[in-house]
């Protein structure tokens, strides 16, 4: 960075984080999205304007003889960094075993590292991951429904001894297009029922509801008297 800094290099600078900010945000805005088009401007702004500032007072961190003065700058950087992290970490949700607020978090995570590179006059490293950042926002979003997704749950059973043996419930599970990764059975002797858990994997699919068709299947069987589908706590 240089250590003067004149009125046009920090208006072009400014000009090029209220770019990045404006662009990524209002692809965030556009789909009705969490951090749009004003939160990513102002993170863009004030991360600019820190490294700006710290560009300016890099002039005062030498004295006459030309030693330098024991002033770490950087941490004013750095402290806006910090502070989107926690910004981003109260984005981030976790609810029914879904975790959400994952891709706000990141999109504010990158437009502060965009703003402290035009900050600190790295325009062409700046434009680079704006660009990059855009197409992964923009492009990807129609990329994903063509990705497989791999889901995870529990299934849970219960079944008087008429009902169903492990061996039908896991050929149930089976065809229904589940991968079985782990299984707990347990048999009541007072009345002989039977308590099956298996905890399942499979790939999702847009156009049904595969645990919903698997209860619904598994409720309709005589001797069932209990059937749960649970995505919570499989970490």
């Amino acid at each position: 960075m240089p250590q003067t800094l004149t009125v046009t290099d920090i208006a072009v600078r400014l000009v090029l984080a209220v770019a990045a900010g404006f662009l990524i945000g209002f692809n965030r805005s556009a789909h009705e999205h969490p951090a749009g088009l004003r939160t990513t401007l102002l993170v863009c702004v004030a991360a600019a304007v820190a490294m700006i500032q710290a560009n300016i007072l890099l002039g005062t961190t030498q004295n006459q003889e030309g030693h330098t003065i024991t002033l770490d700058l950087m941490r004013l950087p750095l402290g806006i960094l910090t502070g989107v992290g926690f910004i981003g970490g109260g984005a981030i949700l976790r609810k029914d075993g879904l975790v959400q607020g994952v891709t706000t978090a990141a999109t504010l995570w990158l437009v502060t590292v965009i703003g402290l590179c035009f900050g600190g006059g790295q325009n062409g490293l700046g434009a680079a991951a704006t660009a990059i950042g855009f197409l992964t926002l923009w492009a990807l979003k129609w990329a994903e429904p063509l990705m497989l997704r791999t889901r995870h749950g529990a299934i849970s059973l219960e079944t008087m001894p008429e009902g169903p043996d492990e061996a039908a419930i896991e050929a149930m599970v089976r065809a229904a297009g589940f991968e079985i990764e782990l299984r707990t059975i347990s048999r009541k002797p007072q009345d002989g029922s039977l308590r099956c858990k298996l905890r399942v994997h499979f790939v999702l699919s847009q156009e049904s509801d595969t645990p919903r068709a698997l209860l619904d299947e598994f409720s309709r069987l005589p001797g069932v008297t209990c059937a749960e589908w649970d995505e919570s706590n499989l970490t």
